[in-house]
C-alpha cells in the first residue's frame, strides 16, 4: 500500500479498522500471563476465525497481532531468539483470514507496534536510537512477512512514538497510523496534549493520528474534537467497549454494539476518519458500526492556519497577529568564560540557569547553541537539549553552523523544535530542508547567500522567494517557516533600519510570512544600546514582527514589547500588560544604562513560585527552615529534579552544623510533598515527578550513613510488599510508587512484575509486612488482585491490601475489598499513611 493510496482511500469512504484481539482471546481460551503472540501461533484456527469475523463484518485495515512482538516484550517471556519467525508468521495469518474470507474489496494487513516497557533516557536508562533499532528490527520482520502498512498503537510517550516513526520512515515508505491513549484529563502518562501530539506527528509524516483504548467513545469525543482543528491528516479513533466492569469474577464491557456504534457515529461526527474498536469490542461492534458509518462522507481535513512549536507537554501557537514572542539568546558561549570552561568539563549548570533565569524572565522560547572550541559540539548539543528539556516548558531552537549538530538535536527533541537557521547557502539549504520535513521542524530562513550580505532589499526579496520555493518543493509549507529581517547596525548603514522594516512589512502583508530578528545587531558600536533596541523593537512589532531573538532580563526591551503590544490592541494585550508591569516593577537606569544594583534584589527564580499559583516552587507558607536560603537550595533540587546538583546541596547545608536527619525531615520531605501537589494539579507529569524523585533518593542514599554514624537511623514507618500481578508485564508505574515510598521512608520488598499470587502472600508472611501493594495496567490482569485478596483472608496475614493501575478504579477496590485504592504514586504514600495511622 502506497502512502498515495492510503490518502485517496481515506477520502473515499470513513475507514473502518478491526476490534479487539486481546480481549477476544481470552474468551477463547488463551490463559492469563502467557505471551499472546506465541499463543495465537499455537492456537492459528482461533486468530484467523475472528479476523476473518472482522472482515466479514466490514473491517478495511486489519491489525496483525504483533503488539508486543519487539524485543524487549520477547524478553520478558524469553522468547526474544524467535522475533523472526514470530512476526513474520503472525502478519501471514491475518493474510490468510483475509484470503478465507473472500472480501469484496481491498482489506490491508498493518503491522502492529506499541511501546516496550522501558523508560527513555534521561528518566531511564534506554537510549532513544537503542529504541529506534528495536523498533527498526521488528519492522523489518514484520515487512517480510508482508504487512501493507503499520500502526503504532496504544502509546503513552511522545518520544517513544516518535522514535518507531522515525523507526518505520527510515525502514520503508509505507503508510503510518498512530494513535495514543489519554487519560481523563486528556493527556497522556507522560503529559502530552492532544494538539500537541496531532502538530509533532503529522509533521514528521505520520499518514493518520488519534486515540486508542483507556476509554469509551464518550471519553474520546473532545480528543477527537481538538485535535481536528489542526489536523492535515486522518484522525483515527479506536474506543474501548465502555469502562470494565467485574461481573461473575469476570472482567466484562458492558457496552452493547448498538450503543457503542452510536457514540462511535459522534467521534466520526466530531472528525474521526479512520474509526474502530479496542479493549471489549468483538466483530458484532464492528458490524453495527459499518452498517452505521456506510455511506457518511469523511471529515473534510481544514486545519486551522496557524504555526505551532511544541515540547512534549505543551503547544506554543504563533498566530498572524498575536502575542509578540521572544527567542531567549542567553544559551551561547560565546563570550562566557565561565560557560565555556562549565562545558569543557561536561557541566550544565549554567546552561540549566540560564534557561530557568530567561523563562522566568518571560522568554517564549529558548535558542540554544554550543558554538565553541574544545569540545565536541554535537555531543554537547544533545547533552544540552537533554538537559533543558528534562525541566523547562519552553519549546527550543537549535542553533548551529554545523548540520550534523542540527540533526542530531533534532532527532532527540521530543516535541517540534525550530532550526536557526537555513540560508542560501548551498550546503544549508540543500540538507537543512530535508531535515525540517523530516523531523517536523520549523525554521529560520535566514536571507543570505554563498556570496554573502544582500546588496540591497530587492535581492534580500530574491533570497527569501528562492528559500521559500525550495522549502515547498521539500514539502514544508509557509506556516514553517519564520524570515530573518537580518538586521545590520545603524551606526555603518543609516538605511539597516529602514531596510529590516520594509522587510518584515513585506514578508507578514504580501507572502503571509512570521519575522523574526536578532535586536542587538541594530545599535552594534553604538551608546545607550538599550534605547536603540528598544525603539527599533517597537516601530518592527508595529510593522508585524512576530518575534525576536533578544536577552529576556532586559527589562526595557521587554516592557517595550509589552506596551507595543498593547498599543496595537492585541488580544489580551492590556491584561498581559498590567500583570508584567505590576509584577515585574521597572528598576532604576544608571546613566550608563545598567540597571542599579539593587535590580534582582526582589527577583524570583523558578523555584520561588507558589505551589498556590500552580507553579514549580515553594509554598506561600514557608517554614522556617526554608527561608533559610542555603536550605531551600536543597529543598529546590527537588522540586526541579536537579539530580546533578542535590548532593553539592546537602553539602553546603551539613556545614551549617545540622543533623541529616534535619535535612531530610525539614527539607527533603516537603519538597517531594510539593512535587505531589504540583502532579495533582497537572502542572507535573510522569517525567518531572519520576525526576524529582530519583533527585531525593540520590539525596537519601547519600545520607543514610551519616544517619547510621549518628545513630539517628531513619525510623522504619511500615514495611510494604508491592508487585504487577501475574500476567501483567508493566511496571513503569509500580516502580515509581517504590521509589515514592523508599523516598518517605518505607521498607519496601519490590517483587517486580508478573508475580504469582501466591509468592506475594508468601513474601508477605516472610517479611510480617503491614501492606500489600498491587499494580495492574490490564483488565485482563486486573481479576489478579481479587486472588490476592482472598488468599490473604484464607492464611489470616495482617497486611491490608492497596491496588492501584491505570484500568482500577475506586468502585473496582471497593468492590473486591480491598482496603484503599491509589491512583498514582502520590496518592499511593497518603493511603499507607492514612493506613498505618501516619
Amino acid at each position: 500500500m502506497t502512502k498515495l493510496e492510503f490518502r485517496e482511500l481515506t477520502k473515499q469512504k470513513i475507514i473502518l479498522l478491526d476490534g479487539a484481539t486481546g480481549s477476544n482471546m481470552q474468551k477463547a481460551g488463551m490463559p492469563v500471563g502467557v505471551c499472546p503472540e506465541e499463543w495465537i501461533l499455537k492456537n492459528p484456527e482461533v486468530l484467523i476465525k475472528l479476523q476473518r469475523e472482522y472482515i466479514e463484518a466490514g473491517t478495511d485495515i486489519l491489525y496483525a497481532p504483533t503488539f508486543t512482538g519487539n524485543r524487549i516484550k520477547l524478553t520478558e517471556y524469553g522468547l526474544e531468539g524467535r522475533i523472526s519467525e514470530m512476526n513474520q508468521e503472525l502478519v501471514k495469518l491475518s493474510k490468510q483470514a483475509v484470503l478465507e474470507a473472500k472480501a469484496d474489496r481491498k482489506v490491508y494487513i498493518a503491522g502492529d507496534i506499541t511501546m516496550t516497557g522501558q523508560q527513555l533516557y534521561p528518566v531511564g536508562t534506554l537510549r532513544f536510537e537503542e529504541l529506534v533499532e528495536v523498533y527498526k528490527e521488528q519492522i523489518a520482520y514484520l515487512l517480510l512477512g508482508g504487512a501493507d502498512l503499520f500502526v503504532i498503537e496504544t502509546m503513552m510517550s511522545l518520544q517513544e512514538c516518535r522514535a518507531a516513526l522515525l523507526a518505520v520512515k527510515e525502514t520503508c515508505d509505507l503508510p503510518v497510523m498512530i494513535t495514543l491513549t489519554f487519560n481523563e484529563n486528556n493527556r497522556t502518562l507522560y503529559g502530552t496534549d492532544p494538539v500537541t501530539a496531532i502538530t509533532v506527528l503529522q509533521k514528521m509524516g505520520a499518514d493518520a493520528v488519534g486515540v486508542n483504548c483507556s476509554t469509551g467513545p464518550e471519553g474520546m469525543y473532545e480528543i477527537v474534537k481538538e485535535m481536528k482543528r489542526y489536523a492535515s491528516v486522518p484522525i483515527i479513533a479506536k474506543p474501548n467497549a465502555g469502562l470494565p466492569q467485574l461481573i461473575n469474577d469476570e472482567t466484562v464491557f458492558t457496552m452493547e454494539s448498538e450503543e457503542f456504534a452510536r457514540e462511535t457515529i459522534r467521534l466520526a461526527e466530531a472528525g474521526a476518519g479512520i474509526i474502530g474498536g479496542c479493549c471489549g469490542t468483538t466483530p458484532k461492534h464492528l458490524e453495527v458500526l459499518h452498517n452505521a458509518v456506510r455511506g457518511l462522507i469523511p471529515p473534510a481535513l481544514k486545519p486551522e492556519r496557524v504555526r505551532i512549536l511544541t515540547t512534549e507537554r505543551r503547544a506554543l501557537k504563533i498566530p498572524d497577529s498575536g502575542k509578540f514572542l521572544v527567542i531567549g539568546e542567553r544559551i551561547n558561549p560565546t563570550g562566557k568564560k565561565a560557560l565555556q570552561e562549565e562545558l569543557r568539563q561536561g557541566d550544565f549548570q549554567m546552561v540549566a540557569d540560564f534557561a530557568r533565569k530567561q523563562e522566568e524572565d518571560g522568554a517564549d522560547i529558548l535558542d540554544v547553541n554550543m558554538g565553541m572550541n574544545g569540545i565536541d559540539e554535537k555531543e554537547t548539543m544533545v547533552d544540552a537539549v537533554y538537559e533543558i528539556t528534562g525541566f523547562s516548558g519552553l519549546p527550543l531552537s537549535i542553533d548551529s553552523s554545523h548540520v550534523n549538530v542540527i540533526e542530531a538535536a533534532l532527532r532527540i527533541y521530543p516535541g517540534r523544535a525550530l532550526i536557526n537557521s537555513v540560508s542560501l547557502e548551498k550546503e544549508k539549504l540543500e540538507k537543512l530542508l530535508p531535515l525540517a520535513r523530516k523531523y517536523g521542524a520549523m525554521f529560520i530562513l535566514l536571507p543570505l547567500s554563498d556570496k554573502g550580505l544582500p546588496k540591497d532589499i530587492e535581492e534580500k526579496k530574491e533570497i527569501i522567494h528562492t528559500i521559500l520555493n525550495a522549502a515547498e518543493e521539500n514539502g514544508l509549507t509557509r506556516e514553517d517557516i519564520v524570515v530573518d529581517g537580518l538586521v545590520n547596525t545603524v551606526g555603518a548603514n543609516k538605511e539597516a533600519a529602514l531596510q529590516t522594516l520594509e522587510t518584515i512589512r513585506y514578508c507578514k502583508e504580501e507572502l503571509g510570512l512570521a519575522t523574526v530578528v536578532g535586536l542587538s545587531n541594530i545599535s552594534f558600536g553604538l551608546p545607550e544600546r538599550q534605547f536603540v533596541n528598544s525603539t527599533f523593537l517597537a516601530l518592527a512589532i508595529r510593522e508585524g514582527l512576530t518575534m525576536a531573538i533578544a536577552n529576556p532580563s532586559q527589562e526595557l526591551l521587554m516592557n517595550t514589547a509589552f506596551a507595543a503590544d498593547l498599543l496595537a490592541a492585541k488580544e489580551e494585550a492590556d491584561i498581559r500588560y498590567i500583570r508584567r508591569v505590576t509584577e515585574r516593577p521597572a528598576t532604576v537606569i544608571t546613566q550608563k544604562g545598567d540597571a542599579s544594583p539593587n535590580a534582582d534584589k526582589n527577583s524570583s527564580t523558578a523555584g520561588n513560585q507558589a505551589i498556590s499559583s500552580g507553579k514549580p516552587g515553594e509554598d506561600e507558607n514557608l517554614s522556617e527552615a526554608l527561608k533559610n536560603k542555603t536550605f531551600h537550595q536543597v529543598y529546590e533540587a527537588v522540586i526541579k529534579g536537579n539530580k546533578r546538583d542535590i548532593l553539592n546541596k546537602v553539602k553546603e547545608v551539613l556545614k551549617e552544623d545540622v543533623k541529616p536527619s534535619f535535612v531530610l525531615d525539614e527539607l527533603l520531605i516537603p519538597a517531594i510533598n510539593d512535587v505531589g501537589k504540583l502532579f495533582d494539579k497537572q502542572v507535573y507529569f510522569l517525567p518531572q515527578l519520576i525526576s524529582s524523585a530519583e533527585t531525593m533518593k540520590t539525596a537519601i542514599d547519600f545520607l543514610e550513613p551519616l544517619l547510621k554514624e549518628g545513630k539517628e537511623e531513619k525510623k522504619k514507618l511500615a514495611t510494604v510488599v508491592i508487585a504487577t500481578v501475574s500476567g501483567d508485564v508493566h511496571d513503569i508505574g509500580k516502580n515509581l510508587v517504590v521509589l515514592m515510598l523508599k523516598n518517605y521512608g518505607f521498607e519496601v520488598i519490590d517483587l517486580g512484575k508478573d508475580v504469582p499470587s501466591e509468592k506475594i502472600i508468601e513474601t508477605a508472611r516472610e517479611y510480617d509486612a503491614d501492606i500489600i501493594a498491587l499494580s495492574a495496567l490490564m483488565t485482563t490482569t486486573m481479576l489478579e488482585m481479587k486472588k490476592v485478596i482472598a488468599l490473604k483472608k484464607e492464611t489470616g496475614i495482617k497486611a491490608r491490601i492497596i491496588i492501584g493501575g491505570a484500568v482500577i478504579t475506586q468502585s473496582y477496590a471497593d468492590e473486591i475489598g480491598a482496603d484503599g485504592y491509589a491512583k498514582d504514586a502520590g496518592e499511593t504514600v497518603a493511603v499507607v499513611k492514612r493506613l498505618m495511622g501516619l
